[in-house]
């Protein structure tokens, strides 16, 4: 079997999802047409991999430069030896060629892998588990009011999610260029307001969103282990290593890490021998794969760590599934205006379908699980590369 062709293919659907001037995530009271990006690498046999993808992330150029020099004509079960053959180019592509872009290709690869093998990909890793607890992951704070824009708001949000079948919950709480952000009053009295009105028994967990100083994470970090918080993410800069081996020995909680920092598991290795983290933190589409989150999570399992998978995607399930030492997968992210349990139309159905008990079940479809609607993208294609 040899990879024959690669295509990208971008189309449209409805979004009542809106960006902020950072960049952040909301809802919005108007439906838009959003772009998203579907890679198809088809093998000389008929067998396909697809995986959905940022426009930006699998542009013409980056499938003409890299992904057709590299993958056509080679044996698409090769996955380890082609992920190194593509990162090699990293290194001269100026940054074009990206660790998500990276992830794109990878997880085309496993996909084809399962389809060809008639096996999820969870299985084809070697499955742990088929089912994966989700902790519920809230969008950022805003205005909007009955939204997330008080404690209150967010406190009444976590009750909902708590009848919803979540045991745990992820507060992002508010950044610029919301008036009053980054504060670290409010967002040490949101996670008090959420704590009191879901009791003791609900693990909870916050991201911090780089933007606080050593001093001002500490203080945060010591409220939260007041609240009994089940771990403390991204706080400050992640690109110092320094500052968070700091924080690490300054507190009982634990510390998440790093979720954006670049490096893919090299970078991840590094921070376990420095202390800067509890709990390691990897990502498919942030660390360039499936291949390398695995090597995260072995890294992490080898010094008795867990390592948490970031992000919502049919990757980063098929990951949690297939190891150990994950406690949670995330799900997210979620807001009192959006229904996640919306199937939105690009799809068949959810690749993460939660049960009222708070567990996601894997899909024993072959393949990655995302069960994409491809009449619908069809019908919805404006461009095709």
């Amino acid at each position: 079997m040899k990879i024959e062709s690669i295509q990208g293919t971008v189309f449209t659907f409805p979004s009542r999802r809106t960006s902020d001037s950072a960049g952040h995530s909301h809802p919005s009271d108007t439906v838009t047409q959003a772009r998203l990006a579907m890679l198809t690498l088809t093998a000389d046999d008929g067998t396909a991999g697809r995986v959905l993808a940022p426009v930006e992330v699998i542009r013409p150029f980056v499938l003409n430069q890299f992904g057709r020099k590299v993958l056509i004509g080679q044996d698409p079960l090769d996955r380890e030896r082609l992920w190194h053959d593509l990162e090699h180019w990293q290194r001269g592509s100026a940054g074009q060629l990206s660790d998500r872009a990276l992830a794109a290709f990878d997880q085309a690869l496993w996909d084809m892998a399962g389809r060809k093998l008639g096996l999820p990909v969870y299985k084809l890793i070697g499955g742990y588990r088929d089912k994966v607890p989700a902790y519920g992951s809230t969008m950022c704070g805003d205005e909007l009011k009955g939204g997330l824009s008080t404690p209150d708001e967010y406190a009444a949000f976590a009750v909902k999610l708590v009848a919803r079948g979540y045991k745990a919950i992820k507060l992002h709480t508010w950044m610029p260029p919301v008036s009053f952000a980054p504060s670290v009053a409010m967002d040490i009295k949101a996670c008090e307001a959420v704590r009191e009105a879901v009791g003791p028994d609900i693990a909870l967990m916050i991201d911090g969103y780089h933007w606080y100083s050593r001093v001002e994470a500490l203080k945060i970090g010591r409220a939260l282990e007041r609240l009994n918080f089940t771990w403390f993410e991204e706080m400050m800069s992640e690109q110092s290593i320094d500052s968070y081996a700091w924080l690490a020995g300054q507190l009982d909680i634990p510390i998440l890490g790093p979720e954006t920092a670049a490096g893919k598991h090299w970078t991840r290795a590094d921070w376990v021998r420095a202390g800067a983290c509890d709990i390691l933190r990897a990502g498919v589409p942030g660390v360039g794969g499936i291949g390398p989150t695995l090597k995260v999570a072995h890294l992490a399992e080898s010094f008795g760590m867990d390592c948490e998978v970031h992000g919502s995607s049919a990757g980063n399930l098929a990951v949690c599934a297939a190891i150990k030492n994950c406690r949670w997968y995330e799900r997210g992210l979620l807001h009192p205006f959006l229904d996640y349990d919306e199937v939105p139309p690009y799809l068949n159905s959810l690749w993460d379908p939660m049960d009222a008990d708070g567990y996601v079940h894997l899909s024993q479809a072959p393949g990655l699980g995302e069960d994409i609607n491809l009449d619908y993208v069809k019908a919805h294609t404006v461009e095709t590369y």
